[in-house]
């Protein structure tokens, strides 16, 4: 098995590769579909046409037959060149590694091939208003109703929902033994009767929307449950590790993206004598912000590495640790960028103010940075809950 910290010659072949897609498009064309209040489509097709969206799916179903590890450094990539693609986390990562694991023959036919190529996208809901961070207060039902299932619910701040064909929805079902509500997972598709969205009005400047969904009755056959009815915690958490450890290829992307244009600014700046660049005040703090840029990479590559060798306990420690890792680190790349070009690092030609609200996504979602700890606390190192 490949070595995490140090990079096989593929995997340095396919940064070089993607890195080379993302120079053609760049933050110009992301700022320009975010005015334009389109999707970054082109971006999306060609991607798919090289064969990275699917990369971490088997190759019996068209991907690439690679992991989590793979599309990580894909997604890290796109966002160190200005254009990561927020749908790489929701569609192949969580929702094609759930189905890929845990779906019948017939929805891996069914999904996996379009997943790998872009022609099918699917979006994720679990969030809901009242539930906030704590999954277990999810309130969105399943219940049998002959063959097939009625749910019942609210979502929100669920991501891409516009352009998804369908919405790989989080309920809960009744335990017959227990009376107990567990966590189940439904495919309901975009045009579902019963099956609303609203768009959230978002500070946030991006390409793909926010919305909140409604389930009234909708009725679904047998079939879209996804994966067995008792499985409950383990499917869920199959598609929350990738989704952590995604989030935090996404930040790391983003800061090094920061990074790269304080750099720029900063070696080619002159007030004084020298580049500003050459004073430690700018350098040291620009070398600070690489330093921890590096070290939430590794701790990345190690969740990506366990959770692709099917440890899903050690995967789950390291994904929410790397998840944290680097959206502390992208927070203070992204500051300090800014900082460095001081007025300029506020204008909208340099790109940057805008990323100081994007940079605090990844502090808050996937999960916040403060149930990350809890999580540390007592798994990690064996203290007592607090709730």
């Amino acid at each position: 098995m490949s070595n995490p910290v140090i990079e096989s010659e593929e995997h340095r072949a396919l940064r070089s590769s993607v890195a080379a897609l993302g120079k053609r498009y760049g933050r110009e064309y992301i700022a320009q579909t975010v005015a334009e209040g389109g999707h970054a489509d082109a971006l999306w097709a060609e991607a798919a046409k090289l064969g990275y969206l699917g990369v971490n799916l088997p190759e019996e179903y068209g991907g690439g037959g690679g992991g989590i590890a793979e599309l990580s450094l894909v997604l890290e990539e796109l966002g160190a060149a200005g254009c990561p693609l927020l749908m790489l986390v929701v569609s192949p990562a969580i929702c094609g590694t759930v189905i890929a694991r845990f779906g019948t023959e017939e929805q891996k036919r069914t999904w996996l091939p379009g997943l790998a190529d872009g022609t099918r996208t699917m979006a994720f809901g679990i969030t809901e208003p009242d539930a906030g961070s704590n999954s277990h207060r999810i309130t969105t039902t399943a219940r049998r109703d002959g063959d097939g299932w009625v749910l019942n619910g609210r979502k929100v701040f669920i991501s891409g929902v516009d352009i998804a064909d369908a919405t790989l929805i989080v309920g809960r079902t009744e335990d017959a033994g227990t009376g107990r509500l567990k966590p189940c997972l439904f495919i309901v598709p975009r045009d579902a009767p019963g099956f609303g969205r609203s768009p959230i009005d978002m500070e946030l400047a991006a390409a793909e929307k926010q919305f909140e969904l409604t389930l009234d009755e909708v009725r679904l056959p047998a079939d879209a449950l996804v994966g067995d009815e008792d499985a409950g915690l383990l499917q869920l958490f199959a598609g929350l590790n990738p989704e952590r450890i995604m989030t935090a290829a996404f930040a790391l992307g983003m800061g090094r993206y920061a990074l790269g244009r304080a750099l720029d600014y900063a070696r080619t700046r002159q007030v004084w004598k020298e580049p500003i660049g050459a004073h430690q005040a700018i350098a040291h703090p620009l070398a600070q912000a690489h330093i921890e840029l590096e070290l939430a990479r590794l701790m990345m590559q190690k969740a990506a590495h366990l959770y692709d060798a099917g440890d899903d306990m050690g995967a789950g420690e390291a994904a929410n640790m790397a998840k944290y890792a680097a959206a502390e680190a992208a927070v203070h790349a992204v500051d300090q960028a800014v900082h460095t070009l001081g007025g300029n690092g506020l204008t909208r030609e340099y790109g940057l103010a805008s990323m100081i609200t994007a940079a605090r996504v990844a502090r808050v979602a996937p999960v916040s940075r403060e149930m990350i700890l809890n999580f540390v606390s007592h798994q990690s190192l064996g203290l007592p809950k607090s709730y």
